[in-house]
């Protein structure tokens, strides 16, 4: 399959600045690694390509020059940076011991904001580097005192407020475990996720913000408390002030206020470089969620490099990324605390009703560098009519864009709208690596509708079908060399085995991730979309099986199947295919009911775009829903490309969604953003 994009070197959307390249520090590591690392065919600090080739070949080289580059503070040293070169199970800088959590907290100034806390009403506060150490050091003693110990399970349902950054440090700090989930997750959503890691504490708000409201969770933090029969404690966070019920203040739970408040001197826990950190959850196509564990050692490394290097952040600056603490954006925004920038967490509505650019009204108040969003948020304002420019925007150097594919449209948008300056940084990666694959730097160019380049140390390349690499069509988007951040195993997969099939099946010892590129000749990166059936919504995973499951126990209706499908405006498509029950007819009082219960089930972020009835689902001759085939029909992929008709259990199916499919491109109904989150 050519890619459109498969034409000669077009001029790029923004050049480089020469004077910007010159003094970022990717240059100035450019000229420390050809100076001291021996990186080879370095001439030009500014030569990203010429950078990124050695990082590639030269994987030893370029990550023991970001450890020294970065400094990394290790307890005992390294032996080797890379030991064993495989895919699963290479093994990074054996013997090294250290902890994210000191080198979060070593580099920022004591009385300099770590923490500015804002939310979708314009208020806001800061925590000095100062108080952010206090608070982790009182948490970690809070911690040890209800029995957690190094490798112990620590879980919060928090929104993206300093609460949860605090809790996953002093997580950290003792080499326990963290993992976190939004609170528009439904209780019984959050059980199957981290009961699964047995937690011995759960951390909890009384709610959130969002789009004008006050959404109190008290009720569904106790449940899912109760759901969790290992823990030893609750802590209770007051974010919105409410009283939690006297009840649980007693006992085995413990307030916020008497968890963070205590005078205690930090100590931190030294791990091997292996250690987990955290488990984020991927959800597939069936079953529970699963649990993805990175290192202390690989995310340390990773984020310097993509944090310090990619995004050019370091003392003095900020960074301002719309996320929720279940996406993976999450974890790396926090993660700016180690480049000594400022980090700022968000509770609520990306574009509340009310003041629908508050976004880029915190931007310009708090002299924000790096203003972080996603593809939907950006079209979003533009059909909003929403002009950012009227805030003092000058602090903004760039605009960082993850989640999907983003449109070549939406570029001089920003231009026009932003500042013409602002490089508009498209990056695609994943929960899987908690990083990117591709993105940009102040050293590469931007094309409009591309990734600038592969980021440093990623060994990028597109497969066709019979497993070749090839620039100028898609293919599959592989790693070729190991990356540290690379999950260490998925929970409860004792033998590997489901860690292999997920990324390993279809190419032995190459990294297979699920997306469709297009590896341009001018260096850049084309993202298609998904090649698997993830549903990815604003960058936010979701499971089609927690879909499937809620709308199945429904009486009015048989079966259902949910797809996400990329369009060629930017736009993502999630309609919900429903058979109903014998004598029930798909009205839109069933489809509220339908709504509702996804909403109250699952999240807000699991409602689909649209709910239609369909004679059948199609499945495989064992069982198995059909939803890539089904997406890439809907796509206008030819029938005979996308499946055998003979491996269908009802191949008049495959001529139905196809046809749907036609109709939907005929009719070219515009895509409509009711939820830019």
């Amino acid at each position: 399959m050519t890619s459109p994009h498969a034409t000669p070197c077009p001029e790029p959307f923004l050049p480089s600045d020469p004077k910007t390249a010159a003094r970022s520090r990717i240059a100035d590591f450019a000229r420390w690694a050809a100076r001291h690392q021996g990186a080879e065919g370095i001439q030009d600090p500014t030569d990203y390509q010429a950078l990124h080739r050695w990082s590639v070949t030269d994987l030893e080289g370029f990550w023991a020059a970001v450890w020294a580059y970065f400094a990394v503070d290790a307890t005992t040293p390294y032996e080797r940076v890379l030991a064993e070169e495989t895919m699963p199970g290479a093994r990074w800088f054996p013997g090294a011991a250290l902890n994210y959590a000191h080198h979060a907290l070593r580099n920022l100034h004591p009385d300099a904001p770590a923490i500015t806390a804002l939310d979708e009403t314009g208020a806001g506060y800061e925590i000095t580097g100062r108080e952010l150490r206090a608070r982790v050091a009182s948490m970690t003693a809070t911690l040890r005192d209800l029995g957690v110990a190094q490798g112990d399970r620590v879980v919060g349902y928090l929104p993206n407020t300093p609460h949860a950054v605090i809790a996953f440090l002093a997580t950290a700090s003792l080499g326990a475990v963290w993992s976190v989930c939004g609170q528009d997750y439904a209780p019984r959503a959050a059980a199957d996720r981290f009961a699964q890691l047995q937690p011995t504490v759960l951390i909890t708000a009384d709610g959130y913000l969002f789009n004008g409201a006050a959404h109190d969770r008290r009720a569904a933090s106790l449940e899912l408390a109760d759901a969790l029969s290992t823990l030893k404690a609750t802590v209770l966070v007051d974010h919105l002030g409410l009283t939690w019920p006297e009840s649980r203040r007693t006992g085995l739970t413990v307030p916020w206020d008497d968890a963070a408040t205590r005078t205690e001197d930090l100590t931190i826990t030294p791990v091997p470089f292996d250690h987990p950190l955290w488990v984020v959850f991927s959800s597939g196509t069936t079953g529970l969620p699963k649990g993805i564990v990175h290192g202390h050692g690989g995310v340390l490394l990773e984020h310097l490099k993509i944090l310090g290097l990619h995004c050019d952040l370091g003392v003095g600056d900020r960074l301002l990324w719309y996320t929720t603490t279940h996406w993976m954006m999450w974890n790396l925004v926090v993660s700016t605390l180690l480049t000594g920038a400022t980090t700022c967490t968000y509770d609520g509505s990306p574009a509340p009703v009310a003041r629908p650019d508050v976004l880029w009204e915190l931007a310009a108040r708090h002299k924000i560098t790096v203003f972080g969003t996603s593809p939907q948020y950006l079209l979003a304002m533009a059909k909003l009519g929403i002009e950012p420019s009227v805030h003092d925007l000058s602090a903004v150097r760039a605009v960082g864009c993850t989640g999907s594919a983003l449109p070549a449209s939406a570029y001089p948008w920003v231009r026009d709208h932003v500042g013409t300056d602002v490089q508009l940084a498209s990056t695609s990666g994943g929960t899987d690596i908690v990083s990117a694959f591709a993105g940009s730097a102040p050293t590469t160019p931007v094309w409009a509708g591309e990734l600038s380049a592969p980021n440093l140390g990623v060994a990028l390349a597109a497969y066709d079908s019979a497993g070749r690499p090839v620039v100028g069509q898609v293919g599959e988007l592989v790693v070729t060399r190991p990356m540290p951040s690379m999950p260490l195993y998925f929970w409860n997969d004792p033998d590997g085995s489901r860690y292999r099939d997920a990324y390993f099946g279809a190419y032995p010892g190459v990294w297979r991730h699920g997306d469709w590129i297009t590896l341009t000749s001018h260096g850049s990166v084309i993202v298609h979309g998904r090649s698997d059936a993830t549903l990815n919504r604003n960058g936010v995973r979701l499971g089609s099986a927690d879909i499937h499951d809620i709308v199945e126990r429904l009486p009015e209706i048989t079966e259902a199947l949910v797809i996400g499908a990329e369009e060629p405006d930017g736009g993502y498509w999630m309609p919900l295919f429903v058979v109903p029950a014998p004598g029930v007819t798909l009205d839109d009082a069933l489809r509220e009911t339908i709504r509702g219960a996804i909403r109250t089930g699952a999240s807000p972020r699991h409602v689909p775009d649209e709910i239609l009835a369909v004679p059948a689902i199609p499945h495989t001759r064992t069982g198995k829903k059909l939803e890539v085939p089904v997406k890439r029909l809907l796509q206008g992929a030819p029938a005979e490309q996308v499946l055998n008709p003979s491996a269908v259990d009802d191949p008049d199916l495959v001529a139905y969604f196809a046809g749907l499919g036609a109709e939907r491109r005929q009719a070219r109904r515009p895509h409509t953003v009711e939820d830019v989150s």
